[in-house]
């Protein structure tokens, strides 16, 4: 008898794949993280993920507070760094969390 679905290691039918494997690694994390901390005021990480209209009030922030806002994503981007992959994809790929 032959079963499918997640009782079956042969079975290629995964309902959530990139999970429930061993080395699952995040497409955007590292670049989102390294966008956000070295041009984190710009709001070029916002833009990178997805979230335009984030990312245009990160850049008029930064703009109006001469630069003080950028604080804002040095602390994104080490949050996206320390954060773990699957976790990260969750919150801000999938669920699309537009700020921390």
């Amino acid at each position: 008898m032959e079963t499918y679905g997640y009782n079956n290691p042969e079975s290629s039918q995964n309902p959530n794949p990139g999970y429930n494997q061993g080395n699952y690694r995040s497409e955007k994390k590292l670049a989102a993280g390294i966008l956000a901390i070295l041009l984190g005021g710009l709001g070029i990480h916002k833009f990178y993920l997805g979230y335009t209209k984030e990312g245009i009030i990160q850049l008029v922030l930064t703009f109006v507070t001469c630069g003080a806002a950028s604080i804002v994503g040095l602390i994104e981007g080490i949050l996206y760094l320390i954060m773990a992959d699957e976790q990260f994809d969750r919150t801000y790929v999938q669920n699309k969390k537009g700020w921390f």
